[in-house]
């Protein structure tokens, strides 16, 4: 699978690209200095220029793709900023801002919030925990709420009421999967993929009831975080060597493209990790 780009037609199988406006952190002070998940090793040498390097491809992806792609300053200190799903969550003009469970990651909250407004959008500050797109996905009109390791649960109720929409509760149960958006990728307004086994058995059952035509990604593809991907509805963006789900995504029409993350993965993000979604 190629990590360059060269411009598909405008549509695959009837798939439409959507205009993108992402958010993004260069990860110019990455490093692993605590475990706060099971990918997390500060025993394990990491290398930042590598990720710089590793990020700057996936930048220049979106960019490829016309994607308008902002930029927030990172803050020394705050090695995890690069994931910058998990600064918020937008959506008809509003930002959601994020209360981040662990201490670590605390002070990046505010920082996202303070972007939020001087870009423009109705900010609102959080009452209960909660990890921004993480945890909280969009996919037509219904947002998919995660829990079980990082948002509380309590977060979905003030969701719901600041963006008067459909939350759906989803409980996370495997670790390694601690945000939602490391079990299931948003494919388009309809359609999703996802990891059976990351979920309770009610949340599966709610998964298979609304989306029956969802994509099941194996284990060995999303051990990588192969699902921790971002899709413009035909161009789908995801960890080069998550090939079985390469395969599927192309059997269905969709155009994946591979980017290499390794070195980010080391914090446990990948693509979407890296990668908010702007909606005004």
């Amino acid at each position: 699978m190629p990590s360059t780009l060269s411009r598909p037609a405008d549509t695959t199988a009837g798939r439409t690209p959507v205009a993108k406006r992402v958010l993004m952190c260069r990860p110019d002070h990455f490093d692993v200095v605590y475990k706060i998940n099971p990918w997390m090793d500060p025993a394990v040498p990491t290398d930042t220029s590598l990720a710089v390097r590793q990020w700057q491809t996936l930048h220049d992806a979106y960019v490829g793709l016309g994607f308008q792609v902002e930029l927030i300053d990172g803050i020394a200190g705050l090695p995890d900023m690069v994931y910058a799903a998990n600064g918020g969550f937008t959506l008809d003009g509003i930002a959601y801002g994020a209360a981040f469970q662990y201490p670590e990651r605390q002070p990046e909250g505010p920082a996202y919030m303070d972007w939020f407004r001087e870009a423009g959008f109705d900010v609102r500050v959080p009452e209960q925990v909660n990890e921004g797109e993480g945890d909280i996905l969009l996919v037509g009109d219904t947002i998919l709420a995660g829990t079980g390791f990082r948002s509380d649960s309590t977060s979905h109720a003030e969701v719901a009421r600041i963006f008067d929409r459909e939350v759906v509760t989803l409980r996370l149960v495997n670790p390694s999967f601690y945000h939602l958006d490391t079990a299931i990728a948003v494919l388009d307004d309809t359609n999703i993929a996802y990891l059976p086994s990351a979920f309770d058995a009610a949340s599966l059952d709610e998964i298979e009831r609304r989306y029956p035509d969802a994509i099941e990604v194996s284990e060995q593809d999303a051990s990588i975080l192969g699902l921790n991907s971002y899709s413009d509805g035909l161009h789908v963006v995801i960890a080069e060597k998550a090939v079985g789900f390469e395969a599927s995504l192309r059997e269905r029409g969709y155009e994946p493209i591979g980017v290499d993350l390794s070195e980010l993965l080391l914090g446990g993000g990948g693509v979407k990790c890296c990668t908010l979604e702007l909606r005004q």
